[in-house]
């Protein structure tokens, strides 16, 4: 069996059958991983079945740093080389529409689905991968300006606020509070963005929650932008304004909440400037 590297054409005919099987574990379509091996096998370099799931998995690793889904069979492993992020890289590339697809979301659906959104707790120190495992997850992030691709995704943008706008209706409405669920505004869709936040909400005590609502597909730890506008208006008001961090968003929606300042939580990063005449 071949220990050598892995070529750039094996890389992408093993990354296209890892889509493959992915989109069908989407879209919760019956699959068999062994058939796909089977199928794969004779199309490489005499490699063994070991070493094929064992790039399945690193494949998993890649998506995950693309803050992507990945499939749940196979647990990312790390250690691999950049070679194969570039083959996930030229498969995206030769496939637009992946990146920009809503699986399971038709419009309208947020505001029908009243089931809140299981909130844990945010990314600390204390509960974060290996140092490595995260250096390269943040390498891949920053190369393929993750942030900036969900930044530029309005589609994912608005799903996500529209669902965060039901979970906030649906809390309230728990609470007893059906007066302040009528209240609840989506302030982005009603009044343009410009405000520093998405939403304006409350407490079921009544005190005011303005939400600024950051969505990913990917992990917890997916990058994303925040504006200077936003962290303005955290800082101003401190006491109302929330980023409520939606990921997995594809699969089942999972969020935590962050309150200012927001440099006690995160790293942030300038990556544009304004310039301006002497």
């Amino acid at each position: 069996m071949s220990n050598g590297p892995w070529t750039d054409e094996e890389n992408d005919l093993i990354v296209a059958d890892y889509f493959a099987m992915l989109a069908d574990d989407i879209s919760a379509r019956r699959y068999s991983k062994a058939e796909h091996r089977r199928a794969l096998l004779p199309l490489l370099n005499d490699r063994s079945e070991g070493s094929v799931e064992f790039k399945h998995q690193n494949i998993s690793a890649v998506l995950k740093g693309l803050g992507e889904d990945w499939i749940p069979g196979y647990k990312p492993a790390f250690n691999f080389q950049m070679t194969l992020v570039d083959a996930v890289a030229r498969w995206l590339a030769l496939n637009p529409a992946w990146l920009g697809r809503q699986p399971g979301l038709q419009p309208g659906a947020g505001l029908r689905e009243a089931v809140q959104i299981w909130i844990g707790p945010p990314p600390t120190l204390s509960n974060q991968p290996p140092p490595q495992e995260l250096d390269q997850m943040l390498h891949i992030a920053r190369k393929f300006d993750v942030a900036g691709r969900d930044e530029r995704n309005r589609a994912l943008g608005r799903a996500g606020e529209e669902r965060v706008l039901a979970h906030e209706r649906a809390a309230l409405r728990t609470a007893g509070r059906d007066d302040l669920a009528r209240k609840v505004r989506w302030v982005s869709e009603e009044d343009g963005d410009g405000a520093g936040y998405d939403i304006a909400s409350f407490a079921p005590d009544g005190l005011p929650r303005l939400i600024e609502v950051k969505t990913t597909n990917g992990w917890e730890r997916t990058p994303f932008h925040v504006t200077r506008n936003e962290l303005a208006v955290a800082e101003e008001r401190r006491s109302e304004w929330r980023l409520f961090r939606l990921w997995n968003f594809s699969r089942e929606p999972k969020a935590f909440e962050l309150h200012p300042p927001l440099d006690a939580h995160v790293s942030l990063t300038a990556t544009t400037f304004q310039a301006s005449f002497h």
